[in-house]
This record gives C-alpha cells, sequence and structure tokens, in this order.
C-alpha cells in the first residue's frame, strides 16, 4: 500500500502541544491534516472525545488515511482507538532505557506485520524530535502483505 497522504490527528490536554508540532511538521512534509482536536489546551478534557473521532474517520477510509493519536503515556489512546472496527492502533512513547534501534524495530514491526493504521504516542516520555522520527518511520514502513499476516489481521475483526 502506498503512503497515504491524508492524516487524521487528534489529542488531549496532554498531547496538546506535540499534536501542534507535528502538524506543522507533517504539513511541511506535504500531507494533509485532518485535527479532531483537542483545539486548546484543557486539562479538564477527556482523550476519548478526541481519540474515537480519529480512529472512526481512519476507519472509514482505511487506503488513504492514517491515524496519529497523542496523550499522556499513548495507552488509554491506543485502547480507545482499538475499539473502533478495523483499527490497528500501536503505541510509541521511547525507552530511555534501550537502544533507539529498538524503539525503531518496535514502529517499523507494527507496521509490516501488523499493519497499524493509528499511531498512539506517549507526549511525557517523548520530546517533539523523537516523535518526528518516530511518526515518519512509521509513516514511510509498508506492511509486508505476507500470508501469515493477512491471516492474523483478518482474525481481529471477527
Amino acid at each position: 500500500m502506498k503512503t497515504p497522504t491524508r492524516i487524521v490527528i487528534g489529542a488531549d490536554h496532554a498531547g496538546f502541544d506535540l499534536k501542534e508540532a507535528l502538524k506543522a511538521y507533517l504539513n511541511e512534509l506535504g500531507y494533509s491534516i485532518v485535527d479532531k482536536g483537542a483545539f486548546e489546551k484543557n486539562n479538564d478534557d477527556d482523550y476519548p472525545d478526541f481519540i474515537m473521532p480519529v480512529a472512526r474517520e481512519v476507519a472509514s477510509d482505511p487506503e488513504h488515511s492514517r491515524g496519529i493519536v497523542i496523550g499522556g503515556s499513548g495507552q488509554g489512546e491506543a485502547i480507545d482507538a482499538n475499539r473502533v472496527k478495523g483499527i490497528r492502533a500501536a503505541v510509541y512513547y521511547g525507552d530511555p532505557e534501550k537502544s533507539a534501534d529498538l524503539g525503531a524495530s518496535i514502529i517499523k514491526l507494527s507496521r509490516e506485520h501488523n499493519d497499524s493504521n493509528i499511531l498512539s504516542l506517549g507526549a511525557r516520555f517523548l520530546s517533539v524530535d523523537e516523535a518526528k522520527e518516530a511518526v515518519l518511520l512509521w509513516l514511510n514502513t509498508a506492511f509486508s502483505g505476507d500470508e501469515r499476516h493477512v491471516r492474523r489481521i483478518a482474525k481481529l475483526d471477527i
């Protein structure tokens, strides 16, 4: 599958600043951005209000779009997104105790083996530069299409 040019993005208050930085970066790279909020930093907001719309939009047009969701750890956001049929959200929040190669492997495998269509980022654990690197690697890694991976993914939405 060709890399989609449309990125649907959403974040709660914890991910708001990183979302804004990534939007600018992705615009510079020529991606079309659909922002599902938050549109202002509000410490009382709830991540499902912004993450579920991202997941639904990506699921409605999986061939042409991917999503990026951002929260404090990215865990709750991925759990929320994965409730939508057809979504395969993978969490990445880096790991300062491990090598960068491990992080790269996690991101690549989420695409190559699982055809992840949403990347969930933990803003409290990533710098803007680390997030940019992760997003770029994720967007530029293709699904392998191997029969065994296709078969396994097909079992997820039954």
